[in-house]
C-alpha cells in the first residue's frame, strides 16, 4: 500500500510537470517554436514517470525493480526530449 505522504509528493510532482508542459505547449502554439514542443512532451513523460512506478507496482503486481525500470525509462525519455530542445 502506498503511503499518503509519498502519494501526495508524487501528485505534486505530476501537477508541476503538467503545468510546465502546458506552459511550454502554449509557448509552442503562440510562437511556433519547435523546441518548446519538445519541452512540453518531455515534461509529460517526466510527470508520467513520477506516478507510474507505484501504479505499475500495485495494479500489475510486478516487482519493484520492474516498476522502477519503467519509471526510469519514462523519466529518461522525458529528459532526452528536454535535452533535444536545448540543442535546437
Amino acid at each position: 500500500m502506498i503511503q499518503p505522504p509519498l502519494a501526495i509528493a508524487k501528485l505534486i510532482t505530476l501537477a508541476l510537470s503538467l503545468a510546465v508542459a502546458y506552459l511550454a505547449y502554449h509557448g509552442y502554439r503562440r510562437n511556433g517554436s519547435e523546441p518548446m514542443l519538445y519541452v512540453s512532451v518531455g515534461f509529460v513523460f517526466i510527470g508520467a514517470g513520477a506516478i507510474c512506478e507505484g501504479l505499475i507496482y500495485l495494479v500489475f503486481d510486478t516487482s519493484i525493480e520492474s516498476a522502477g525500470l519503467i519509471q526510469a525509462l519514462l523519466v529518461s525519455s522525458g529528459m532526452l526530449l528536454v535535452l533535444a530542445s536545448l540543442r535546437k
